[in-house]
């Protein structure tokens, strides 16, 4: 996967995800996306990030056959360390984080938005949990961002999605846009908001993190303690191997 970032002479920066054919997010790429926020937090020119992706959709999640090439679980366990490190890292990263989401955003995908200080989505978009079904836990604590309690519920157990009109019919999504204007209204906010004064949108962003009644890495970390217990049951990984192999895992 090639992570990008680049930097315009007003100081937005757009940092683009892109690995075909559906953005399943890597181990390395997820620490590159951890090492790209943590530069711009230190780098005087940029003022405002859009984290984006090119190609079909926004986000497919944690590349399973990855994971499944990979024996013992190291590769489990630095996987959940990189998406730890990266959401904290976008979350308090001292600019602000615009998302802009087309098409798919699922698991790691929504974590990652879910990061984010303002979502701009395309009216193509669908934002969804299949952890159970691949048999694990995680960014539950992130989709509690996006919508209602009984829904996070809902689509945590049945792995549903919801559709983008749906969260900016709830206010999640500031900007609904067709799938080609996408980037341009997300340029457009982040214009406006580079009128502001950088010290104060800065302030107002740690602020705004002092009082979030989210405590995203704590309960980010809890979700992860229940995954690595079901990899020691076997349950993660024959969910996995089920996913890789295309066979569908019947609960009991």
């Amino acid at each position: 996967m090639t992570i990008t970032c680049t930097i315009d002479d007003e100081g937005i920066a757009v940092v683009t995800m892109h690995n075909p054919p559906v953005n399943a997010i890597t181990v390395s790429d997820t620490c590159a996306i951890r090492d790209v926020f943590e530069e711009l937090g230190r780098d005087i020119d940029a003022r405002i990030v859009i984290l984006t992706a090119e190609g079909k959709g926004f986000n497919a999640g944690i590349d399973i056959k990855e994971m499944q090439s990979a024996d013992g679980f190291d590769h489990l366990l630095g996987s959940g360390a990189a998406c730890y490190a990266a959401f904290e890292e976008i979350y308090r990263t001292p600019l602000p984080v615009i998302a802009a989401v087309n098409d798919f955003c699922m698991g790691l995908g929504v974590g990652l938005v879910g990061s984010c200080d303002i979502l701009v989505a395309s009216t193509q978009a669908r934002f969804g949990l299949p952890e159970v079904d691949n048999g694990a836990l995680g960014c539950a604590s992130h989709l509690a961002k996006l919508v209602p309690p009984l829904k996070l519920r809902q689509m945590g157990l049945t792995c549903e999605t919801v559709s983008a009109q749906q969260l900016f019919e709830w206010g999640t999504v500031y900007r609904l846009t067709e799938p080609d204007d996408l980037m341009a209204e997300a340029m457009s906010l982040a214009r406006r908001l580079i009128q502001k004064q950088p010290r104060v949108l800065s302030a107002a962003k740690q602020a705004l993190n002092a009082i979030d009644t989210f405590d995203l890495a704590k309960s980010y970390r809890l979700e992860q303690g229940f995954t690595y217990e079901l990899n020691l049951l076997g349950d993660g990984s024959a969910a996995r191997d089920a996913f890789v192999r295309g066979d569908r895992i019947i609960t009991r």
